[in-house]
Formats: C-alpha cells, structure tokens, sequence
C-alpha cells in the first residue's frame, strides 16, 4: 500500500515491557508487509530516533509499551518531527501513562474509578491499607502489564508490597480492590467518530490476572462474547468511550474496568494508549469478534495516523 510511504513499526524500546513490545512489533510488522505496506522495525534503544526523518520514513506505527514508548515522549519527539503516529497524542499519552494523573480526570469529570492513596514509604502504605481496607492493589502509578502489582490482604504484606511497586517508580499508588468481573474495552477513532469494541470478560486462575498470566500461559480465559447482560455491556461501552474522550484520546486505546459483584457498578482502573499486540493481546481478539482481522486492524491503525499539530506547508 504506497499510499502509506515508508512505514516504521516502532518496537522493543527500553521499558520493562520491552519483551512484549518486540513480540507485538514483530505481529504488526509481519500484518502490515503480508498487506502490501512498505514497513519496516525500529528499535529506538538501539536507533536514533532522527534517522526516521533522514531514512524517509511517511509514518511510524507505534507498538512500544510503557515509559519512552506510550507515556508522550516518543509522541513529542515525531511531533517535532513532523511524522504521523499511531494512537494518542502527547498530552493524553502523558496523563494515561500516570494512573494517578488519570483518576483525578475521571474523578473531576465524575467518572467512576476505585478509592486511591499514594504512598512514598512503607508505612504510608501500611496506613493506606487501613484507610481503603482489604484486599488492596499496590502498585507503580507509572507502568503497565501489572508490573510491580501486589494485591495486599494483611497489613504486614504492606513493606513488600511498597519496596516492590517502588523499584519501578517512586510514586506508589494504593488502591482500592474492586471484587467482580473484570473486563476490557479496546476503542478505535477520535472524537464523535470513536466507537468502542466489543467487551471482553476476564477470567484468570484465581483471579489472578498477573504479567505471567497475561502474556505467557493459555490457562487465562478470554469471554468475547462477554456472557454479560446486554445493557451491561453496553452501558460499559459508554462508560470507557467517556473515559477515552475525556482524556482527549484519538486513535486507539484500551479500557480497563471492574464491575462491583455484588452492586453492578463499573470502576474504570486505567487507559492503555499502546496496547499489546501479540497472540494473546485482547485488542486484536474484541477486533476479530466485530469482524475485523489482525492484518485489517493494523492497517485500519496505521491510517488513523496522524500528529497533534499540522503545520501548513
């Protein structure tokens, strides 16, 4: 497809999920060139960055996860470029890579997300827990993939938590366990033109929803079509399209919610702006149930391309 030039499909980086993006980049890359597209890998650890500009790159898709891949560096630096990317720009990559940042949008916008604390020590975190109760969800405010997530149900598990949520970033945050059914809604477009995806249930071994469990065993069980009621489902689409939008969200992106067991009521937990991209990505799977393949969807992304600022001429 030249109509798209010369394509990088950004992978791998230096974040600590730098394992998944490589196996996400080599997904897209491998859809984008079985459709025609004139692409090519690009691991910025390894790559300057400007070289895209002087190799004649028209297009970058970004299939970097975490820091300096979704949190609005890499985004700042195409800007500056003048080069069209995949997903989000650099102020709402910014805030939804912060989960604290995020939660106080919602809060002000009036959507719903779980009670929070954040913490920068061990005791804090062991008064969080008794403020917000039992069980709690500690973890780093700036990572994805549920690195460095601990669910905390004694407050002598409070150190541990803390010391392992802050190996990864100095700001912890605590938060309230939501007990239910967990779902994701992966969303595409911008503004009035964004839609939401088909909702897909989580179902993990017991209930735990970890970095091992997501990426590197089958024993997790992915519901699309989601077994809840249809109003629920939809209910929760609106939900997530609200959170997307109020974030200023364009591209794609992917929601994640608890829904409250025993109430029904939805909880928005985070927004991930550069979601996976591999065999076991959820993104993918909620495509493939509205009828959308793999090799579609990248390039049905690749499209939706473009830059905050278009400077004329």
């Amino acid at each position: 497809m030249t109509i798209f030039g010369k394509v990088a499909v950004l992978m791998g980086g230096r974040s600590a999920e730098r394992e998944v993006s490589l196996m996400s980049g080599t997904g897209v890359l491998k859809a984008l060139q079985s459709r025609g597209v004139d692409a090519h890998g690009f691991d910025p650890s390894l790559r300057d960055l400007f070289e895209l500009k002087t190799l004649g790159f028209s297009r970058c898709f970004i299939a970097l996860h975490g820091r300096f891949g979704e949190d609005g560096t890499v985004q700042g630096a195409l800007e500056l470029l003048g080069i069209p990317y995949t997903g989000p720009g650099v102020m709402a990559s910014a805030i939804a890579i912060d989960k604290v940042m995020t939660k106080r949008v919602w809060r002000a916008e009036g959507l719903p997300t779980p009670a929070w604390l954040t913490v920068n020590h061990a005791v804090a975190c062991e008064q969080a827990f008794a403020d917000l109760g039992s069980p709690m969800i500690v973890k780093p405010a700036r990572e994805g993939s549920t690195i460095g997530l601990t669910r905390v149900t004694d407050r002598r598990q409070c150190e541990a938590a803390y010391e392992l949520a802050a190996q990864h970033d100095p700001q912890v945050l605590c938060e309230q366990f939501i007990s239910g059914d967990e779902v994701t809604v992966p969303l595409m477009g911008s503004g009035v033109d964004a839609k939401a995806l088909p909702v897909i249930r989580i179902v993990a071994p017991d209930g735990n929803y970890d970095y091992q469990n997501k990426y590197f065993t089958d024993d997790t069980q992915y519901l699309v079509p989601c077994g809840l009621p249809e109003g629920e489902e939809v209910a929760i689409q609106a939900l997530a399209l609200k959170a997307y939008q109020t974030l200023g969200c364009r591209g794609w992106s992917r929601a994640d919610v608890m829904i409250d067991a025993t109430s029904r009521k939805p909880y928005l937990l985070e927004i991930n702006t550069s979601p996976g991209m591999t065999g076991h990505s959820l993104v993918p799977m909620s495509a493939r149930a509205a009828g959308i393949s793999y090799e579609e969807l990248c390039v049905q992304l690749l499209a939706l391309a473009t830059t905050d600022y278009q400077v004329a001429g």
